[in-house]
């Protein structure tokens, strides 16, 4: 098939008329955005500052808005070209469309954006973060395939990678310690392993990886860097410290409302146009497609990304310095005891602080129900509810949740304990106001189990 991101544009400055003068998906400047592992470079580049120079596109009637197309089909001129278009002749780089499984206008101009956000050269839309993950990983690794993985990640992605892909394709893993980088080197087997996949912040852990180091260590082993980098947008640029594909539940901060179900690939034009391949493309064949009126509701967001994940971070920050004081076991990388403390420092865009995810830990899973309890129904604090990157704090605990597909042993390696209760720091409301519902909450549960013990 035809590279569809080269010189594929979606700009509407000629009354929403399609120009093809760049990619579609890596925005303006996006091969002068892009920074690999060499230093502090990535500290160069804005996340903002790249999403913006990424002309919003408006709307054909004059609207400050984007213009949604919407059909499933789409209607050729020339009886000829529908057969171009299929042979791969025609494609979007000639404003050719003709399905929306394949490519549509408004998931590419959203994939521009989120190209520039990871400063990669393309990206594009899935229908949800698991099948962003699902759809990469099967196109990276053969049947019989291996691959090195953290052993803290994500439980659906645990058992997508333990189960499923074991179960159906022999695909096997070596689950390691990621901040063990000698571990994480010797599991790699040249010639056999294809794929090195983490993320960027774990899930719910907290541990922070060393991107810059592990990509330099797959690329010496000739494999594949994946890193999901769901917890972190903004805060790390995964690409720009040397990954070669970055993957988004875009359910979660990125859309930010709780409302959306979108997940996002991100990585060169190559390995985008290989996964939308008409006949072997993981994303065009098994179908997760990003539907055009999500891909508009999600770049009409993506411009206050930035402005919500530094208010995101800062509470989340105060909270946990608070927490701390009142003699609750913190787990936060913005704190100095943080065992990645440093690494995310000088590794970070620092203006968007350390993210907005905290965890405390009560010690049993008792405990932990006790205090989310409290949390939801004594102090109005916050939800309990799975998933993150809402505006209301969502309070879990994530043992017996969102990581609840791991074993007990599993969970152990990957340092989820029966009391750590996960905390996507919202910011609605003031911080004083809010940080008084956590606290009055807190001090209720310190007391009830003070009574207890005596």
């Amino acid at each position: 098939m035809a590279d569809a991101f080269v010189n594929v544009n979606v700009n509407a400055n000629n009354n929403n008329k399609r120009s093809h003068e760049n990619g579609v998906a890596e925005g303006k400047d996006a091969k002068k955005l892009q920074k690999f592992s060499n230093g502090n470079d990535h500290h160069n580049v804005d996340p903002a500052a790249a999403l913006a120079d990424v002309r919003h596109e408006f709307g054909e009637h004059g609207g400050v808005n984007m213009s949604i197309e919407p059909s499933a089909t789409y209607t050729v001129m020339e009886p000829d070209h529908l057969r171009q278009m299929f042979t791969g002749e025609r494609g979007p780089q000639t404003d050719s469309y003709v399905y929306s499984r394949h490519f549509n206008p408004t998931v590419l101009n959203l994939a521009r954006k989120l190209a520039a956000l990871e400063g990669t050269e393309a990206a594009y839309g899935t229908a949800s973060g698991m099948s962003a993950i699902a759809c990469v990983l099967l196109q990276l690794l053969n049947c019989g395939g291996h691959l090195v993985a953290s052993s803290t990640l994500y439980g659906g992605t645990h058992s997508l990678i333990e189960h499923f892909l074991a179960r159906t394709c022999n695909i096997t893993a070596t689950f390691v310690d990621i901040a063990d980088l000698e571990a994480v080197e010797n599991a790699i087997v040249e010639g056999k392993t294809k794929v090195l996949y983490f993320e960027s912040i774990a899930n719910p852990s907290l541990k922070v990886s060393n991107t810059p180091e592990l990509a330099r260590i797959g690329h010496n082993k000739g494999v594949t860097v994946v890193v999901d980098n769901t917890f972190a947008p903004m805060v790390i640029s995964p690409a720009r410290l040397g990954a070669d594909v970055v993957i988004h539940s875009l359910t979660k901060f990125i859309s930010g409302g709780g409302d959306i179900i979108a997940g996002a690939v991100c990585g060169s034009k190559s390995f985008i146009n290989s996964l939308m391949d008409l006949q072997q493309g993981g994303v065009m064949l098994l179908g997760p497609t990003m539907n055009a009126k999500v891909a508009f509701e999600i770049s009409e967001r993506i411009p206050h990304l930035g402005i919500r994940m530094k208010e995101h971070s800062r509470r989340a920050l105060e909270y946990a310095t608070r927490l701390k004081q009142l003699g609750v076991k913190v787990h936060y990388p913005g704190l100095e005891d943080h065992p990645q403390h440093e690494l995310l420092k000088s590794i970070g865009n620092k203006e968007y602080g350390f993210g907005g995810i905290l965890c405390v830990d009560v010690g049993s899973a008792a405990k932990a129900n006790q205090l989310m309890n409290y949390l939801q129904n004594y102090s109005k604090f916050g939800f309990m509810a799975v998933s993150l990157g809402y505006y209301e704090t969502l309070i879990s605990c994530s043992g017996s949740s969102t990581s609840s597909e791991m074993n007990e042993e599993e969970q152990k390696r990957a340092g989820i304990t029966p009391g750590l209760v996960r905390m996507s720091v919202g910011y609605v409301g003031t911080l004083e106001q809010k940080w008084s519902q956590l606290e009055k909450a807190v001090v209720k549960f310190n007391l009830e189990n003070e009574k207890k013990e005596k």
